[in-house]
């Protein structure tokens, strides 16, 4: 009888991938040490306004479908705040579609890549405009409780000593990300996330470790890794994100940034849709990406057995958006 395998779930290409190498910090240009990280600031009360924040963002989109629904642009509560300077984002994206409408994005830092066992260290949620300007963000930075291992540190630049000094407690942080990704999904807004069995799989277990109410079943999502490898199956070539972003001509400033990932996993999600001409709902897209995921685990799974690197009797889960 086949047993299923937990596929380990890596923060992008921040590990290697592989059975063989699980664990193993992988080695990138841009990890070379520690790299500045603003801190949030500590306000429980802020996520009262990013509930608001989202509320403007669904209601302006609303309005702007009726006259224009290619475009919605909103200005930033105080709790998420838009940059002063972004890179210019040229993005020609089709409506309807599963980004014709504001998008969220969400990305984690962390302290390595057992999704039951490591700990937040960054998060960030935001919402895209269609055009893909940031019209709402929010960072936390966070004390994980534990040590911050050197491979992790080497990714994100972000040291033991500094979370300790810097970050806040963990239960906050966890507490202010779950409501933050929990009222975009509530509103109906879809959720981007790179690999989204890690993000929010670590994001479940985190919440059961601080006792928050945890995010069972997020909807919709829309993981462009999973998008990606089933429009454009056959490319050659790596699937990390900062491949992604290179092949879709968007901008990544800072690899292993939480912003800056969600914001290019955005982009990297409107990019396809546009490039693909993807005419789906959020829904049917979030529910094709639950088989096409459990097919692609198969396909990996063959693949792995063909050349040595897992035993025949072996699968990989292919559980998705949670594992």
């Amino acid at each position: 009888m086949t047993t299923w395998q937990p596929l380990t779930l890596w923060d992008d290409d921040a590990w290697d991938d592989g059975p063989a190498g699980r664990g193993a910090a992988a080695t990138s240009p841009d990890a070379t040490g520690p790299r500045e990280v603003p801190s949030s600031a500590p306000a429980a009360a802020a996520v009262n306004e990013v509930v608001a924040s989202v509320a403007l963002v669904a209601a302006s989109a609303a309005a702007a479908a009726a006259e224009q629904p290619a475009v919605a642009l909103v200005a930033a509560s105080s709790a998420m705040q838009q940059p002063a300077e972004q890179p210019a984002v040229t993005l020609v994206v089709p409506a309807p579609g599963p980004c014709s409408g504001p998008i969220g994005v969400f990305d984690l830092e962390t302290t390595g890549i057992d999704v039951r066992e490591d700990r937040i260290v960054t998060a960030h949620v935001g919402v895209l405009a269609p055009d893909g300007s940031v019209v709402a963000a929010r960072s936390w930075f966070a004390d994980p409780g534990i040590d911050i291992p050197a491979g992790a540190t080497a990714v994100h630049g972000i040291t033991t000593e500094r979370a300790r000094s810097e970050g806040r407690p963990a239960p906050e942080v966890v507490a202010e990300v779950t409501a933050a990704v929990r009222e975009l999904l509530d509103a109906g807004i879809p959720v981007v996330a790179y690999n989204a069995p890690f993000d929010f799989s670590m994001l479940r277990y985190e919440g059961l470790r601080h006792g928050v109410a945890p995010i069972d079943d997020p909807s919709p999502v829309i993981d462009p890794l999973v998008v990606d490898k089933t429009y454009d199956r056959y490319r050659r070539g790596k699937r990390t994100l900062e491949a992604a972003s290179a092949h879709y001509g968007v901008l990544l400033e800072g690899a292993h940034d939480a912003a800056a990932d969600a914001v290019a996993a955005g982009r990297v999600a409107q990019a396809i849709a546009a490039r693909f001409e993807l005419s789906l709902s959020v829904v049917e897209l979030h529910t094709q990406q639950i088989g096409w995921a459990r097919a692609q685990a198969e396909s990996l799974t063959e693949y792995f057995v063909k050349v040595g690197r897992l035993d025949p009797e072996d699968a990989l889960d292919g559980s998705w958006p949670i594992r």
